[in-house]
């Protein structure tokens, strides 16, 4: 069993940056790939970026490119997603989830693990 916390969500003006914390407990994460993932009112989830445990490097969807960053702290068993230049079209619901192996899918179906999702609010 894996258990995900997610941190950081808040309220924030256009233009302006929030980072969200994804932090894993239960089994070693060292195999398990994360992605974020987000919900808007009336809207399907719909995948924001991923990372597998030991890559340095991120997947996003197109909307988020050049805007967010995926990261992880292995010694913490923590991902984070900084999330910068925000709009009012970002605003969700944003949930953390855990897969066990390498690949990083898109289809929130593919997870096995869910947070129980922060609030961000992006304010024009």
């Amino acid at each position: 069993q894996v258990l995900l916390v997610e941190s950081g969500g808040g309220l924030v003006q256009a233009g302006g940056s929030l980072r969200l914390s994804c932090a894993a407990s239960g089994r070693t994460f060292s195999s398990y790939s994360v992605g974020w993932f987000r919900q808007a009112p009336g809207k399907e989830r719909e995948f924001v970026a991923a990372i597998t445990w030991s890559a340095t490097k991120g997947d996003y969807a197109d909307s988020v490119k050049g805007r967010f960053t995926i990261s992880r702290d292995n010694a913490k068993n923590t991902v984070y997603l900084q999330m910068n230049s925000l709009k009012p079209e970002d605003t969700a619901v944003y949930y953390c989830a855990a897969r066990s192996g390498i690949v990083t899918p898109t289809r929130s179906g593919s997870y096995d693990y869910w947070g129980q999702g922060a609030q961000v609010i992006v304010s024009s």
